[in-house]
């Protein structure tokens, strides 16, 4: 019998202070049981789990990102994270300003624009 394959998410722009949303949702995900890569160039691990300082450097398929990123920051990862060939991309509250979903869609993506802690069926006040 074959083994199935969690699905993957990286949260771009996560954070290890509990209060961000980049922690809520590596929690959230977690408890969803995702295969969690946390993204932050200045971490080793978020939440206990190894952190990536690009999504270029995950040794894995990614099916979803979401960005927790100030946009004029996500403006220049946009390039990575289509390159990495990511399934869904996920621009949270404040990550989503019109200029970086035209950057987003002129490279091949189709962003979603949405909580994605919402999306997985939690409320982030759920991770206190």
């Amino acid at each position: 019998m074959a083994v199935e394959r969690k699905p993957t998410v990286a949260v771009i722009g996560a954070s290890s202070d509990r209060r961000k949303f980049g922690n809520k949702a590596v929690r959230a995900y977690a408890a969803r049981g995702y295969e969690v890569f946390p993204v932050n160039p200045r971490r080793t691990s978020v939440e206990g789990i190894p952190a990536y300082a690009s999504i270029l450097d995950i040794p894995a398929s990614i099916d979803r990102a979401t960005a927790y990123l100030p946009p004029e920051v996500l403006l220049t990862i946009l390039p990575d994270i289509a390159s990495k060939g990511v399934g869904e991309l996920y621009l949270n509250p404040g990550a989503d300003r019109e200029d970086v979903v035209e950057a987003a869609r002129d490279l091949g993506l189709d962003p979603i624009l949405a909580c994605s802690i919402v999306e997985i069926g939690f409320s982030p006040a759920q991770f206190p």
